[in-house]
């Protein structure tokens, strides 16, 4: 009996393993590897114990400038490698919850594989688009299943010129690169 439990025992505590390490990377609706729609601005420096954080913070409602900036919180591993930048929903408050991820590093990624390295038609591919709207520089994809945006840059798009010309989803080259993968928790 003990020679069969052993194995299976092995076995199970290595899917465990692979499993939690997987999670620690996964980008799903209100979550962000170990960030989640209760993670307060306090609980960050647990999570991240181990990495660098830069701490850039507005003057908040004390604050004379009228267009003042929201709180960011810039994730850096020890190498220097810059994995996220979190905003706080509530500037100079540590109870805060959170109100968007921004993903730099390629680990984070969705269920079906989807990452900052994703290009458009990995992304069609694998989620619903539900608009696509247009700046001066770039066209934005909303993603409801996800609550993310993706931006992508007009010059990936084959626009040149500066302007607020529309962008459909069929006009986005299937090599197209994201610019920018945010995650948000409203």
């Amino acid at each position: 009996m003990k020679k069969v439990l052993k194995p299976i025992l092995i076995v199970l505590v290595a899917v465990l393993l692979v499993k939690c390490s997987n999670n620690k990377y996964t980008i799903a609706k209100g979550k962000v590897g170990e960030i989640t729609t209760k993670t307060t601005v306090k609980d960050i420096n647990t999570i991240f114990k181990n990495d660098s954080i830069v701490k850039i913070l507005s003057e908040g409602a004390k604050g004379n400038n009228y267009f003042q900036d929201d709180d960011e919180y810039l994730i850096f591993e020890k190498g220097g490698k810059h994995l996220l930048t979190i905003v706080p929903k509530e500037q100079l408050d540590e109870s805060s919850t959170l109100k968007s991820i921004q993903v730099f590093d390629s680990r984070y990624k969705t269920e079906t594989g989807l990452n900052v390295n994703s290009t458009f038609n990995e992304i069609n591919a694998n989620v619903k688009i539900s608009k696509v709207e247009t700046s001066i520089l770039s066209a934005t994809l909303f993603i409801d299943e996800l609550n993310t945006t993706i931006t992508i840059d007009k010059e990936e798009l084959g626009l040149k010129q500066i302007g607020m010309q529309k962008v459909s989803i069929e006009q986005i080259p299937d090599l197209a690169k994201i610019k920018s993968f945010i995650v948000w928790f409203n």
